[in-house]
Protein backbone atom coordinates (compact mmCIF):
# COMPACT_ATOMS: atom_id res chain seq x y z
CA UNK A 1 0.00 0.00 0.00
CA UNK A 2 1.22 3.43 -0.92
CA UNK A 3 2.31 5.63 2.42
CA UNK A 4 1.52 9.34 2.61
CA UNK A 5 4.97 10.40 1.88
CA UNK A 6 6.23 7.59 -0.79
CA UNK A 7 8.03 9.94 -3.08
CA UNK A 8 9.77 12.13 -0.73
CA UNK A 9 13.22 12.27 0.04
CA UNK A 10 14.64 13.57 3.24
CA UNK A 11 18.64 14.13 3.71
CA UNK A 12 18.99 13.81 7.35
CA UNK A 13 21.58 15.46 9.15
CA UNK A 14 21.26 15.31 12.23
CA UNK A 15 22.12 13.17 15.25
CA UNK A 16 21.55 11.54 18.78
CA UNK A 17 17.30 12.31 19.28
CA UNK A 18 15.39 15.03 18.39
CA UNK A 19 16.23 15.38 14.79
CA UNK A 20 16.42 11.41 14.71
CA UNK A 21 12.89 11.38 16.19
CA UNK A 22 11.51 13.40 13.21
CA UNK A 23 12.69 11.86 10.87
CA UNK A 24 12.36 8.36 11.56
CA UNK A 25 8.24 9.32 11.99
CA UNK A 26 9.12 10.46 8.02
CA UNK A 27 10.63 7.32 7.74
CA UNK A 28 7.00 5.71 8.83
CA UNK A 29 5.23 7.64 6.83
CA UNK A 30 7.02 6.58 3.53
CA UNK A 31 9.99 8.88 3.16
CA UNK A 32 13.27 7.93 2.13
CA UNK A 33 15.12 9.21 4.58
CA UNK A 34 18.99 9.45 3.96
CA UNK A 35 21.29 9.80 6.99
CA UNK A 36 24.31 11.14 6.96
CA UNK A 37 26.64 9.93 9.59
CA UNK A 38 30.72 10.50 10.17
CA UNK A 39 32.87 7.86 8.59
CA UNK A 40 34.13 5.37 10.90
CA UNK A 41 32.20 7.46 14.06
CA UNK A 42 28.32 7.63 12.96
CA UNK A 43 25.86 8.93 15.28
CA UNK A 44 26.68 9.22 18.83
CA UNK A 45 24.30 7.31 19.93
CA UNK A 46 25.36 4.10 18.50
CA UNK A 47 27.90 4.38 21.11
CA UNK A 48 25.58 5.31 24.23
CA UNK A 49 25.23 1.61 25.19
CA UNK A 50 24.85 -0.65 26.65
CA UNK A 51 22.33 -2.59 26.12
CA UNK A 52 24.14 -3.13 22.97
CA UNK A 53 22.14 -4.76 19.78
CA UNK A 54 23.10 -8.60 20.04
CA UNK A 55 24.36 -10.52 16.44
CA UNK A 56 23.31 -14.34 15.77
CA UNK A 57 25.66 -15.49 18.11
CA UNK A 58 24.68 -13.59 21.05
CA UNK A 59 27.53 -11.04 20.63
CA UNK A 60 27.37 -7.28 21.00
CA UNK A 61 26.91 -5.37 17.81
CA UNK A 62 28.72 -1.77 17.87
CA UNK A 63 24.89 -0.41 17.71
CA UNK A 64 23.31 0.76 21.40
CA UNK A 65 19.64 -0.22 21.53
CA UNK A 66 19.19 3.91 22.23
CA UNK A 67 20.41 4.53 18.48
CA UNK A 68 18.02 1.93 17.56
CA UNK A 69 15.06 3.81 18.85
CA UNK A 70 15.42 6.45 16.27
CA UNK A 71 16.97 5.30 13.09
CA UNK A 72 14.36 2.26 11.47
CA UNK A 73 13.24 2.97 8.13
CA UNK A 74 16.32 4.89 7.38
CA UNK A 75 19.38 4.89 5.11
CA UNK A 76 22.48 5.02 6.81
CA UNK A 77 25.95 6.59 4.29
CA UNK A 78 29.02 7.47 5.73
CA UNK A 79 30.35 11.42 4.63
CA UNK A 80 33.07 13.54 5.32
CA UNK A 81 31.35 16.93 5.39
CA UNK A 82 34.56 18.43 6.61
CA UNK A 83 36.51 18.39 3.26
CA UNK A 84 35.12 19.91 0.15
CA UNK A 85 35.02 17.01 -1.85
CA UNK A 86 32.46 15.80 0.90
CA UNK A 87 30.40 18.98 0.92
CA UNK A 88 29.83 19.16 -2.70
CA UNK A 89 28.28 15.61 -2.17
CA UNK A 90 25.91 16.93 0.06
CA UNK A 91 24.86 19.40 -1.39
CA UNK A 92 23.76 17.31 -4.88
CA UNK A 93 22.04 14.97 -2.40
CA UNK A 94 20.14 18.14 -1.34
CA UNK A 95 19.64 19.50 -4.44
CA UNK A 96 17.83 15.88 -5.08
CA UNK A 97 15.81 15.75 -1.93
CA UNK A 98 12.17 17.28 -0.56
CA UNK A 99 13.69 18.09 3.08
CA UNK A 100 16.72 18.64 4.72
CA UNK A 101 16.97 18.22 8.60
CA UNK A 102 19.85 19.44 10.86
CA UNK A 103 20.62 20.27 14.40
CA UNK A 104 24.17 21.14 14.15
CA UNK A 105 25.05 24.71 16.23
CA UNK A 106 23.22 27.78 15.19
CA UNK A 107 25.69 29.15 11.73
CA UNK A 108 27.82 25.42 11.84
CA UNK A 109 26.83 24.77 8.20
CA UNK A 110 27.06 28.17 6.59
CA UNK A 111 31.09 27.50 6.71
CA UNK A 112 30.08 24.23 4.80
CA UNK A 113 27.37 25.97 2.41
CA UNK A 114 24.84 23.84 3.41
CA UNK A 115 22.78 26.36 5.22
CA UNK A 116 19.44 26.72 4.14
CA UNK A 117 20.72 30.28 1.89
CA UNK A 118 22.65 27.81 0.23
CA UNK A 119 21.00 24.97 -0.87
CA UNK A 120 17.71 27.26 -1.56
CA UNK A 121 19.21 29.27 -4.53
CA UNK A 122 19.20 26.88 -6.85
CA UNK A 123 16.04 24.57 -5.18
CA UNK A 124 13.24 27.36 -4.37
CA UNK A 125 11.09 24.16 -3.19
CA UNK A 126 13.39 22.83 -0.07
CA UNK A 127 12.00 22.41 2.64
CA UNK A 128 14.83 22.68 5.72
CA UNK A 129 14.75 22.26 9.29
CA UNK A 130 17.22 23.34 11.93
CA UNK A 131 16.40 21.96 15.60
CA UNK A 132 18.42 23.24 17.86
CA UNK A 133 18.52 24.00 21.89
CA UNK A 134 17.10 27.42 21.65
CA UNK A 135 16.46 28.56 18.47
CA UNK A 136 18.29 30.89 15.54
CA UNK A 137 17.76 34.22 16.99
CA UNK A 138 18.05 35.28 20.95
CA UNK A 139 20.41 35.76 23.97
CA UNK A 140 20.46 32.10 24.50
CA UNK A 141 20.92 31.08 20.16
CA UNK A 142 25.04 29.69 20.63
CA UNK A 143 24.39 27.89 23.96
CA UNK A 144 24.32 24.22 23.57
CA UNK A 145 21.09 22.69 24.54
CA UNK A 146 20.28 19.40 26.41
CA UNK A 147 16.89 17.54 27.08
CA UNK A 148 17.91 17.49 30.69
CA UNK A 149 18.68 21.51 30.86
CA UNK A 150 15.43 22.38 28.83
CA UNK A 151 13.35 19.84 31.19
CA UNK A 152 14.77 22.16 33.95
CA UNK A 153 14.77 25.82 32.24
CA UNK A 154 11.50 25.34 30.61
CA UNK A 155 9.74 24.48 34.11
CA UNK A 156 8.87 20.70 33.33
CA UNK A 157 10.78 20.08 36.59
CA UNK A 158 8.98 22.43 38.72
CA UNK A 159 5.69 20.79 38.20
CA UNK A 160 7.63 17.17 38.24
CA UNK A 161 8.71 15.53 41.40
CA UNK A 162 7.14 15.33 44.64
CA UNK A 163 6.04 18.21 46.94
CA UNK A 164 8.92 19.82 48.86
CA UNK A 165 7.14 19.11 51.97
CA UNK A 166 7.22 15.58 51.37
CA UNK A 167 9.61 12.96 51.80
CA UNK A 168 11.21 12.79 48.42
CA UNK A 169 10.39 16.38 47.89
CA UNK A 170 11.72 17.70 45.32
CA UNK A 171 12.46 18.51 41.50
CA UNK A 172 12.74 15.19 38.87
CA UNK A 173 13.63 14.83 34.80
CA UNK A 174 10.81 12.75 33.13
CA UNK A 175 12.12 9.41 32.63
CA UNK A 176 12.94 9.74 29.17
CA UNK A 177 14.18 12.91 27.39
CA UNK A 178 10.76 14.13 26.42
CA UNK A 179 11.93 17.60 25.46
CA UNK A 180 13.93 16.49 22.56
CA UNK A 181 11.00 13.57 21.54
CA UNK A 182 8.35 16.68 21.95
CA UNK A 183 10.65 18.69 19.75
CA UNK A 184 10.92 15.89 17.00
CA UNK A 185 7.47 15.50 16.99
CA UNK A 186 6.65 19.10 16.49
CA UNK A 187 9.32 19.30 13.85
CA UNK A 188 7.78 16.06 12.13
CA UNK A 189 4.37 17.70 11.85
CA UNK A 190 6.05 21.15 10.50
CA UNK A 191 7.66 19.46 7.87
CA UNK A 192 4.45 17.73 6.64
CA UNK A 193 2.62 21.14 7.44
CA UNK A 194 5.49 22.40 4.61
CA UNK A 195 5.72 19.78 2.29
CA UNK A 196 1.56 20.05 1.71
CA UNK A 197 2.06 24.14 1.60
CA UNK A 198 4.81 23.48 -1.33
CA UNK A 199 2.17 20.94 -3.02
CA UNK A 200 -0.23 23.69 -3.25
CA UNK A 201 2.30 26.90 -4.20
CA UNK A 202 5.79 25.05 -5.04
CA UNK A 203 7.30 27.31 -2.43
CA UNK A 204 9.91 25.81 0.19
CA UNK A 205 10.44 27.04 3.44
CA UNK A 206 12.57 27.01 6.83
CA UNK A 207 11.55 25.63 9.83
CA UNK A 208 13.26 26.96 13.16
CA UNK A 209 12.54 24.36 16.02
CA UNK A 210 13.90 25.21 19.37
CA UNK A 211 13.57 22.69 22.27
CA UNK A 212 13.14 25.64 24.76
CA UNK A 213 10.02 27.08 22.97
CA UNK A 214 9.11 23.24 22.19
CA UNK A 215 8.95 22.59 26.45
CA UNK A 216 6.92 25.92 27.07
CA UNK A 217 4.53 25.21 24.61
CA UNK A 218 3.86 21.64 26.16
CA UNK A 219 3.21 23.22 29.19
CA UNK A 220 -0.47 23.05 27.88
CA UNK A 221 -2.96 23.49 30.85
CA UNK A 222 -0.36 24.69 33.58
CA UNK A 223 0.83 27.11 31.78
CA UNK A 224 -2.16 28.61 30.83
CA UNK A 225 -3.15 28.36 34.20
CA UNK A 226 -0.37 30.27 35.54
CA UNK A 227 -0.69 32.90 32.58
CA UNK A 228 -4.39 33.50 33.57
CA UNK A 229 -4.42 33.47 37.31
CA UNK A 230 -0.97 34.80 38.09
CA UNK A 231 -0.63 31.75 40.12
CA UNK A 232 2.66 29.73 39.68
CA UNK A 233 2.13 26.10 40.38
CA UNK A 234 4.35 23.26 42.32
CA UNK A 235 5.47 20.41 42.14
CA UNK A 236 2.50 17.39 43.08
CA UNK A 237 4.18 14.04 42.77
CA UNK A 238 1.86 11.58 41.60
CA UNK A 239 -1.57 13.90 42.62
CA UNK A 240 -3.15 16.25 39.98
CA UNK A 241 -3.17 19.83 40.50
CA UNK A 242 -6.79 20.30 39.89
CA UNK A 243 -9.08 16.63 40.56
CA UNK A 244 -9.19 14.82 43.93
CA UNK A 245 -8.61 11.66 44.02
CA UNK A 246 -6.07 11.49 40.96
CA UNK A 247 -3.04 9.60 41.75
CA UNK A 248 -0.83 6.45 43.08
CA UNK A 249 -1.92 4.99 46.23
CA UNK A 250 -0.37 1.87 48.15
CA UNK A 251 -2.54 -0.83 48.14
CA UNK A 252 -1.05 -3.96 50.14
CA UNK A 253 1.55 -5.52 47.35
CA UNK A 254 2.17 -2.56 46.00
CA UNK A 255 1.25 0.94 43.74
CA UNK A 256 -1.95 1.64 42.07
CA UNK A 257 -3.57 4.64 39.69
CA UNK A 258 -6.92 5.75 40.82
CA UNK A 259 -8.34 8.58 37.85
CA UNK A 260 -11.49 9.96 39.26
CA UNK A 261 -12.51 12.65 37.43
CA UNK A 262 -16.13 13.83 37.97
CA UNK A 263 -18.58 13.86 41.11
CA UNK A 264 -20.52 11.05 39.42
CA UNK A 265 -17.48 8.68 39.66
CA UNK A 266 -16.70 9.85 42.88
CA UNK A 267 -19.91 8.40 44.14
CA UNK A 268 -18.93 5.40 42.45
CA UNK A 269 -15.84 5.25 43.80
CA UNK A 270 -16.67 6.13 47.50
CA UNK A 271 -19.26 2.91 47.82
CA UNK A 272 -16.76 0.46 45.95
CA UNK A 273 -13.99 1.17 48.95
CA UNK A 274 -17.05 0.51 51.28
CA UNK A 275 -16.75 4.48 52.54
CA UNK A 276 -20.09 5.55 51.08
CA UNK A 277 -20.14 8.80 53.36
CA UNK A 278 -17.54 9.94 51.79
CA UNK A 279 -19.66 11.09 48.43
CA UNK A 280 -22.39 12.97 50.36
CA UNK A 281 -20.28 14.66 53.16
CA UNK A 282 -19.94 18.52 51.71
CA UNK A 283 -16.52 18.92 52.13
CA UNK A 284 -15.85 15.89 49.27
CA UNK A 285 -18.98 15.66 47.28
CA UNK A 286 -17.61 18.30 44.85
CA UNK A 287 -14.28 18.59 43.17
CA UNK A 288 -13.77 21.83 44.31
CA UNK A 289 -14.42 20.66 47.47
CA UNK A 290 -11.86 17.79 47.31
CA UNK A 291 -8.97 19.70 46.48
CA UNK A 292 -10.17 22.24 49.11
CA UNK A 293 -9.73 18.97 51.55
CA UNK A 294 -7.31 16.98 49.94
CA UNK A 295 -4.56 16.02 52.85
CA UNK A 296 -7.71 14.66 54.82
CA UNK A 297 -9.25 13.07 51.82
CA UNK A 298 -6.58 11.42 50.63
CA UNK A 299 -5.47 10.00 53.63
CA UNK A 300 -8.97 8.03 54.12
CA UNK A 301 -8.80 6.66 51.13
CA UNK A 302 -4.74 5.50 51.28
CA UNK A 303 -5.74 3.74 54.83
CA UNK A 304 -8.89 2.09 52.83
CA UNK A 305 -6.79 1.03 49.66
CA UNK A 306 -4.01 -0.21 51.85
CA UNK A 307 -5.88 -3.17 53.59
CA UNK A 308 -6.33 -5.25 50.01
CA UNK A 309 -4.14 -5.81 47.09
CA UNK A 310 -3.98 -4.14 44.15
CA UNK A 311 -5.25 -6.74 41.44
CA UNK A 312 -8.16 -6.70 43.83
CA UNK A 313 -9.18 -3.24 44.00
CA UNK A 314 -8.54 -2.75 40.17
CA UNK A 315 -11.05 -5.98 39.75
CA UNK A 316 -13.79 -4.11 41.24
CA UNK A 317 -13.26 -0.57 40.84
CA UNK A 318 -12.73 -1.45 36.55
CA UNK A 319 -16.11 -3.56 37.11
CA UNK A 320 -18.08 -0.11 38.60
CA UNK A 321 -16.33 1.95 35.64
CA UNK A 322 -14.00 3.95 38.12
CA UNK A 323 -10.64 5.33 35.75
CA UNK A 324 -7.70 2.77 37.53
CA UNK A 325 -5.03 0.95 36.41
CA UNK A 326 -1.66 -0.98 37.16
CA UNK A 327 1.60 0.55 36.86
CA UNK A 328 3.80 -1.62 34.48
CA UNK A 329 7.69 -1.91 34.55
CA UNK A 330 8.63 -2.27 31.03
CA UNK A 331 8.33 -5.78 30.79
CA UNK A 332 4.70 -5.25 31.82
CA UNK A 333 4.20 -2.75 28.87
CA UNK A 334 5.20 -5.41 26.20
CA UNK A 335 3.45 -7.88 27.82
CA UNK A 336 0.12 -6.31 28.27
CA UNK A 337 -2.96 -7.96 26.09
CA UNK A 338 -3.80 -4.41 24.34
CA UNK A 339 -0.28 -3.37 24.05
CA UNK A 340 0.26 -7.06 22.25
CA UNK A 341 -2.93 -6.72 20.44
CA UNK A 342 -2.33 -3.25 19.16
CA UNK A 343 1.31 -4.41 17.34
CA UNK A 344 2.83 -1.95 19.35
CA UNK A 345 6.34 -4.10 18.84
CA UNK A 346 7.53 -4.22 15.16
CA UNK A 347 10.00 -7.55 14.13
CA UNK A 348 12.38 -6.40 11.38
CA UNK A 349 14.96 -8.22 9.62
CA UNK A 350 18.58 -6.99 10.75
CA UNK A 351 21.79 -8.00 8.62
CA UNK A 352 23.56 -8.58 12.23
CA UNK A 353 20.40 -9.71 14.29
CA UNK A 354 18.79 -11.56 12.00
CA UNK A 355 15.86 -9.93 13.00
CA UNK A 356 15.36 -6.91 15.31
CA UNK A 357 11.99 -5.80 17.81
CA UNK A 358 11.08 -1.92 17.68
CA UNK A 359 9.00 -0.18 19.28
CA UNK A 360 6.21 0.71 16.25
CA UNK A 361 4.72 3.86 14.97
CA UNK A 362 1.14 4.32 17.17
CA UNK A 363 -0.72 6.14 14.35
CA UNK A 364 -3.32 4.22 13.10
CA UNK A 365 -4.00 4.53 9.29
CA UNK A 366 -7.08 2.99 7.47
CA UNK A 367 -5.71 3.77 3.52
CA UNK A 368 -1.67 4.92 4.03
CA UNK A 369 -0.30 3.11 7.17
CA UNK A 370 2.63 4.27 8.91
CA UNK A 371 5.30 1.39 9.04
CA UNK A 372 8.42 0.80 8.40
CA UNK A 373 9.92 -2.85 7.15
CA UNK A 374 13.71 -1.09 6.88
CA UNK A 375 15.63 -2.10 10.29
CA UNK A 376 17.94 0.91 11.88
CA UNK A 377 20.85 0.91 9.48
CA UNK A 378 23.97 -0.29 9.57
CA UNK A 379 26.78 2.33 9.83
CA UNK A 380 27.21 3.27 5.98
CA UNK A 381 25.10 0.56 5.06
CA UNK A 382 24.01 2.49 2.01
CA UNK A 383 26.63 4.44 0.96
CA UNK A 384 27.37 3.01 -2.03
CA UNK A 385 23.98 2.91 -3.22
CA UNK A 386 23.26 6.30 -2.23
CA UNK A 387 26.29 7.60 -4.40
CA UNK A 388 25.42 5.09 -7.46
CA UNK A 389 21.56 4.69 -8.00
CA UNK A 390 21.24 8.74 -6.75
CA UNK A 391 24.02 10.73 -7.74
CA UNK A 392 25.34 7.89 -10.54
CA UNK A 393 28.76 7.95 -9.37
CA UNK A 394 30.45 4.86 -10.87
CA UNK A 395 32.58 2.33 -9.12
CA UNK A 396 35.91 4.13 -9.78
CA UNK A 397 34.09 6.62 -8.22
CA UNK A 398 32.98 5.42 -5.15
CA UNK A 399 36.87 3.50 -4.64
CA UNK A 400 38.40 6.73 -5.41
CA UNK A 401 36.21 8.33 -2.63
CA UNK A 402 36.52 5.36 -0.13
CA UNK A 403 40.51 5.87 -0.81
CA UNK A 404 40.51 9.36 0.03
CA UNK A 405 38.45 8.58 3.51
CA UNK A 406 35.50 11.11 2.07
CA UNK A 407 33.07 8.28 2.70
Amino acid sequence: MRQILSGFRVLDLSRVLAGPWATQNLADLGAEVIKVERPGQGDDTRKWGPPFLRDREGRDTPDAAYFLSANRGKKSMTLDIACEEGRSIARRIAAASDVVVENFKVGDLARHGLDYAALRAGHEGLVYCSITGFGQDGPYRDRPGYDFMIQGLGGLMSVTGERDDLPGGGPQKVGVAVADLFSGMYAANAIVAALLHRERTGEGQYIDVALLDVQVAMLANLGAACLASGRVPGRMGNAHQAIVPYQVFRAADGFIIVAVGNDGQFARFAGIIGLPALATDPRYATNPARVAHRDELVAKIAARLAERPGADWLAVLEAGQVPCGPINDLAGVFDDPQVRHRGMVATLKHPSAGEVRTVANPVRFSVTPARSERPPPLLGEHTDQVLRELLGMSDDDVRGLRERCVV
